[in-house]
């Protein structure tokens, strides 16, 4: 039997094996992430976690022996006692008022329904004109748009309730959920370092290889800006409106800066929805130590809302966060509109860098299509936004006490890293040696 040649390399494959390949990869894709859905979030915040302590980790970790992975453990460790530290100064008082808030919503809602009508039979004098609300009003039924109201908050309302009761009721599954969290973001963070060569091994041409590197700086840089800048953000405004309502005699102060905080990781409409609650709340204060009439205290809280908004939009954001989402505030608003009604309140929250990092890669794919250059402009060095400095700077200023610290280089070197100088060779006549 005659012996068949040997092949030393592997075939390649063919226009319609890689689509049908592809196919299937992209089905399997779509049925694991429909099949295992309730666990996109708990991963999404896992991975935000693990992606939000890097800096942190990776400073100690180059100037220090000590491993990674006992660096990671004893960050983790710090946190969780920052946290429950946290909740054990604030937690019972944060608990009762968060409960308060929401099981006020319904009827602050009914209120509003209720003035609306009052005000739809009275007649309204400015000057020598006057107006007619039931005229102005006519065609509308205010009872009608008050169920319509309160069906579109009431998911929302019943998912506060669940978690607020599941806190008082199934404490284990919410720890198990915060332990399963707390695992995955650690093997994360630990492996951080190892992602980008993992990526480089998917782009083997230096071409490609190039365009990765790129493609991967451009997305920390989105990534890097909006996670951290949000979480400073919701920080600063959720401390500064609690305090300011607080200040003001507004009931419920500090459960309306914590949501206060939290909308803000949902971009253009958060602060909204943030600033009309506590409007609402100071509506239907029955008192206020101002002596205002109701309509006049919720508007001088809107105002304090306002200029805490015109503070973050004018002095923070470009501090903090920059430009780095290069997106219309209008693009922002649709993009969290469709991620609510897809995936929820995480769909909100990350539906603005998603929609950044398609369009990233959206307009590479766009411009290859059409055999153009990768990328529109060369890359530049961008003005460094508060969250990609804070690390530049404390290293310097480390340095600077204790002089230069030897950095550690792990086994698996960032994609953007450039490779070593390859050395010259020698001149003839020259000794190797």
């Amino acid at each position: 039997m005659p012996e068949l040649p040997e092949f030393n390399e592997s075939p390649t494959w063919n226009a319609p094996t890689k689509i049908i390949v592809v196919l299937v990869a992209l089905i399997l894709f779509a049925l694991i992430t429909y099949r295992f859905q309730s666990l996109i979030g708990l991963l999404s915040i896992a991975a935000m976690m693990a992606y939000l302590m890097h800096p942190i980790i990776s400073f100690i970790d180059k100037r220090t022996p000590i491993k990674r992975s006992t660096v990671v453990l004893v960050a983790y460790l710090l946190l969780l006692v920052l946290l429950m530290g946290a909740m054990a100064a604030l937690g019972v008082a944060a608990y009762n008022q968060v409960v308060a808030l929401i099981e006020a919503v319904p009827d602050l809602i009914t209120a509003l329904a209720q003035q609306i009508d009052t005000l739809s039979q009275q007649t309204i004098s400015i000057g020598s004109f006057s107006y007619d609300m039931a005229e102005l009003l006519a065609g509308y039924d205010v009872n009608s748009l008050a169920d319509q109201l309160l069906g579109l908050i009431q998911p929302a309302i019943s998912q506060g309730s669940s978690l607020v009761g599941s806190v008082a009721t199934t404490t284990l599954a919410i720890l198990g959920n915060f332990f399963f969290i707390f695992v995955i973001s650690i093997y994360i963070a630990n492996d951080i370092p190892r992602l980008g060569g993992i990526i480089g091994d998917f782009a083997q041409q230096p071409g490609y290889r190039k365009d990765a590197e790129r493609i991967t700086r451009e997305f920390g840089r989105i990534w890097n800006a909006y996670l951290r800048g949000q979480v400073i953000l919701g920080l600063v405004i959720g401390i500064v409106v609690g305090v300011s309502l607080a200040i003001l005699g507004v009931e419920n102060a500090l459960a309306l800066g914590i949501l206060s905080g939290l909308l803000e990781f949902v971009p253009v409409i958060g602060p909204v929805i943030g600033a009309g609650a506590a409007m609402l709340v100071a509506f239907f204060q029955p008192m206020n130590y101002m002596g205002l009439a109701p309509w006049q205290f919720s508007l001088v809280v809107l105002l304090v809302m306002f200029l805490i908004q015109q503070l973050e939009n004018n002095i923070l954001v470009p501090r903090i966060v920059g430009d780095a989402l290069e997106l219309h505030p209008l693009i922002v608003m649709v993009a969290v509109f469709m991620g609510a009604n897809l995936a929820g309140i995480m769909g909100a929250i990350l539906a603005a860098p998603l929609f950044a990092s398609a369009k990233l890669l959206g307009v590479y794919t766009w411009r290859k299509l059409f055999d153009l250059e990768p990328f529109a402009e060369p890359e530049r060095d961008r003005p460094q936004a508060l969250v990609s400095s804070v690390t530049r700077r404390s290293r310097e200023l480390v340095d600077r006490v204790t002089g230069p610290t030897p950095r550690k280089v792990t086994s698996f070197p960032p994609l953007a890293e450039e490779s070593a100088a390859e050395p010259e060779a020698p001149v003839d006549g020259e000794n190797v040696g």
